[in-house]
């Protein structure tokens, strides 16, 4: 797995096995998903999977047509698991900065996930290094 990980977005059609062709798709082009899911909101799933090539990962579900699909650059960091607040200690940090969170999910080791804006992003990566840096 490269160092540079990111988000994978698909907006999946409402029908039975679409999520089975999405994985398919991903899978026949090497893509290994690190984290992430499918959220349902008012008939609509979408996709965020945090992958290790987004540009193989975007054309592969893009050539599934799906639905739109897009890549987006995450931020990572780490809450103290056995610290209850954690994730309303960061996001709070986040929003006093006036980051706006788009989507927040963990990847398979337990590390926090977030989505931001693209104009947020270096707003985002500030706060979160003070927070690791606490």
């Amino acid at each position: 797995m490269t160092a540079h990980l990111q988000d994978l977005e698909v907006h999946l059609p409402d029908r039975p096995g679409a999520l089975a062709d999405l994985g398919q798709a991903l899978g026949r082009a090497g893509v290994s998903l690190e984290g992430g899911g499918v959220f349902t909101h008012d008939g609509r799933a979408i996709a965020h999977y945090l992958v290790d090539n987004g540009s193989i990962a975007l054309r592969a579900a893009t050539e599934a047509a799906l639905g739109t699909a897009a890549v987006r650059d995450v931020v990572m960091t780490r809450l103290d698991q056995e610290t209850p607040g954690q994730l309303g200690a960061l996001a709070r940090l986040l929003g006093d900065a006036g980051v706006n969170v788009l989507v927040q999910y963990s990847d398979h080791t337990g590390n926090l996930v977030l989505i931001v804006a693209e104009e947020h992003v270096k707003a985002c990566r500030d706060v979160v290094g003070r927070w690791e840096n606490r």
